[in-house]
């Protein structure tokens, strides 16, 4: 057969007798050999061009294709388009572009400045200590909503008040924190008149936790046997205070068997000052 390219040629020199027909065996003629030099020239032109249809083998440095589809299948090298096969990319020095599904950086700040996500500006900073609306929250810190001039500054559908049950009986002098409870129920009946001193906690005065200009109000239920008693006396942080009642007239007596409520409101008017406004209320 008539070896017309390379890859017909044989491994085994004393085969190749002829080339594109023209004899290059032994005894040939002399001008033979000069045909056959310019056919040997056309096939390796022929397949560094490509036209050929021969192939390099991958073990000699090759594809073993001669198109490009054809060489990424012999290769197993990824697809052009979608493909499943890259597991990796560790020789990239450029980043890749948002459009071509990156960052367009190298660097953490880098991507959240190119992505909009800069801490600080765009999103805010974790914090522990940030509050979600959606979840119960315990705030241990004074809350203050200022509203505006046109604005009040908090509505609610609903609120609970927190109240303190005691099992205890009314008399001597009873330590209110107002930091522990809005209602303090005393259910055993009260067994003398009583003193009520006002304060934050025990470790904290209500003229440090007030600010001038606030105000708060909380409720004290005594409970009331068929000899009955009354609250005969104010203090605050252990000062004396004139309360203002309703009615303009002190106190004198509780109501027996009953519940007295008594409710203080307490407005702070200067540092250590304070004018308390109170009423007492039988329920029976």
């Amino acid at each position: 057969m008539a070896k017309t390219k390379i890859s017909e040629y044989s491994a085994t020199a004393a085969s190749n007798t002829d080339i594109d027909s023209i004899d290059i065996a032994e005894s040939c003629s002399p001008s033979g050999i000069n045909n056959a030099i310019r056919s040997l020239m056309k096939h390796l032109k022929d397949w560094q061009g490509g036209t050929s249809g021969d192939t390099l083998p991958i073990a000699s440095g090759g594809t073993a294709a001669v198109t490009a589809a054809a060489a990424r299948t012999s290769l197993s090298a990824a697809v052009s388009g979608a493909n499943s096969d890259i597991t990796s990319l560790t020789g990239l020095t450029t980043a890749l572009s948002i459009a071509q599904g990156g960052t367009a950086a190298t660097t953490a700040g880098g991507v959240r400045t190119a992505l909009g996500l800069v801490i600080g500006t765009d999103v805010q900073a974790y914090d522990a200590d940030t509050a979600k609306t959606d979840v119960t929250q315990s705030f241990t810190a004074q809350q203050t909503f200022t509203g505006s001039t046109s604005i009040l500054s908090s509505k609610f559908l609903n609120a609970i008040d927190f109240v303190t049950v005691s099992a205890t009986a009314a008399t001597g002098t009873k330590q209110y924190d107002v930091t522990t409870q809005s209602v303090l129920y005393y259910t055993s009946d009260a067994s003398g008149n009583w003193i009520v001193n006002f304060r934050a906690s025990s470790g904290t005065s209500l003229n440090t936790a007030m600010a001038t200009g606030d105000a708060l109000t909380v409720v004290f239920l005594v409970t009331q046997g068929s000899t009955a008693y009354y609250n005969s006396s104010i203090t605050i942080d252990g000062n004396a205070v004139t309360p203002k009642y309703t009615g303009g007239v002190a106190f004198t007596a509780g109501n027996a068997n009953s519940i007295d409520a008594y409710s203080y409101t307490i407005i702070k008017t200067a540092s250590a000052t304070f004018t308390v406004l109170v009423s007492q209320t039988k329920f029976a």
